[in-house]
């Protein structure tokens, strides 16, 4: 007998009506039910009941799932297909084993790195060596792709544990996150900046650590709690009007603590306390304080998944791009389709992350923007490379950089 490890009635209010398929970008590749929504339910419920096994074919069809959840907003019934998807790869987890090559991967290189900034910062050293001299070429070429998402931007230090704004109001706290800090220190940076210039004081906690959503999207549901504990309690020590975060995935996992501490007694109602105060930079941002800027420049805006669906926040962006590129916005067709980022994704499946990088690009080239501005860092190296590869010379930007540029005076 099959521990029940979904929620029965959460995966039973999937109707099978197919409104998410139009959503789904694995299946908009591939065309095979089993990679949607509603065929990847119906694949989970014959696990938990026992008439399909935990085996390669089953487990390709879960892998090959973006955890975009494009389809949550398609949904008329409501279906919490996210919890759904990590529930049952925390199961995968447990009862599956994978090749060496996947488990040193997924194990050492993600789990084991990616969530430790200064473990992180030694990985990319060689990285970096490799690009300042131009020794690519030596490469295979799946290591050349790997190295075309690590960033030239140098490195900055650390943002101060408090950033005190000229004329103060209150005081917010701010993740720095894990990649963001040892990748995309600049933006950062211009984040408190955009803050302090909005009259908060802003609160970095030395002490905070990884917000967990590498684990909870890659099956290791246990080390996303304990993450969630150790933010829960730095954070709660402090006296916030909210706590803000500049990167979409992380900020989706950071709103979802009550829900991954549900079970936990002691922990869940801080859970949700501190899952209330988490805003996206976005949502916090105020139009007023940006001028439209007379470049001339063509602007257009990318959904980050994580960003657009869970969270449900798409116009606040668009409306603070539209207050500095006034005319020249352009509006991105299909925005909200991944590009093939996902986190880990585009290192886990790389095929399928390529594909969803080209469809990105060609709809981005289409729109002859000269600027794609977007707000998750996993996104804005995704679709720097794919530029890249097509030739084009197309800047990508993170909100807080574009809006850092035209702040008002």
């Amino acid at each position: 007998m099959i521990e029940p490890f979904i929620d029965e009635d959460k995966s039973l209010a999937c109707v099978h009506c197919g409104l998410c398929l139009s959503a789904c970008p694995t299946y908009l590749e591939t065309g095979n039910e089993n990679d949607s929504p509603r065929g990847r339910i119906y694949l989970m419920r014959a696990i938990q009941a026992g008439r399909l096994p935990v085996d390669d074919i089953t487990v390709r069809h879960i892998d090959l799932c973006l955890g975009c959840r494009a389809c949550e907003p398609a949904c008329p019934s409501g279906v919490e297909y996210g919890q759904l998807l990590e529930h049952t790869r925390d199961h995968i987890e447990k009862n599956y084993s994978r090749s060496v090559f996947q488990k040193i991967l997924r194990r050492f290189a993600i789990e084991k790195i990616f969530p430790f900034p200064s473990r992180l910062k030694l990985a990319l050293l060689p990285a970096r060596f490799i690009k300042a001299l131009r020794l690519q070429w030596l490469l295979p070429k799946f290591a050349r792709e790997l190295l075309e998402l690590v960033p030239d931007a140098p490195e900055a230090g650390r943002l101060p544990e408090v950033a005190f704004a000229k004329e103060s109001r209150g005081s917010v706290g701010f993740i720095e996150g894990c990649v963001m800090q040892v990748m995309f220190a600049p933006t950062n940076v211009n984040s408190v900046r955009l803050l302090n210039d909005a009259d908060w004081d802003v609160h970095t906690p030395a002490g905070q650590g990884c917000c967990g959503a590498l684990y909870a999207h890659s099956g290791q549901l246990d080390l996303a709690r304990e993450c969630a504990r150790h933010n829960i309690a730095i954070f709660e020590k402090l006296d916030l009007e909210a706590i803000i975060i500049n990167a979409a995935g992380c900020g989706s996992t950071l709103k979802e603590y009550g829900a991954l501490l549900a079970d936990d007694p002691d922990w869940a109602e801080r859970g949700e306390a501190f899952s209330a105060r988490v805003k996206d930079l976005t949502e916090w941002v105020k139009i007023s304080r940006f001028a439209i800027r007379d470049s001339g420049l063509k602007v257009t805006y990318h959904d980050a998944c994580h960003l657009a669906h869970p969270q449900g926040i798409t116009a606040e962006p668009r409306a603070l791009v539209r207050a500095v590129a006034g005319e020249n916005f352009v509006e991105l067709p299909e925005a909200e389709i991944c590009c093939g980022s996902a986190g880990s994704y585009n290192l886990t499946e790389p095929e399928m992350a390529a594909r969803l990088q080209r469809r990105k690009v060609e709809n981005i080239l289409s729109t002859g923007a000269e600027v794609v501005v977007t707000s998750n860092p996993g996104c804005q190296l995704q679709i720097q490379a794919g530029l890249k590869k097509a030739g084009s010379k197309m800047r990508v930007m993170h909100i807080a950089d574009f809006l850092a540029t035209s702040r008002a005076e």
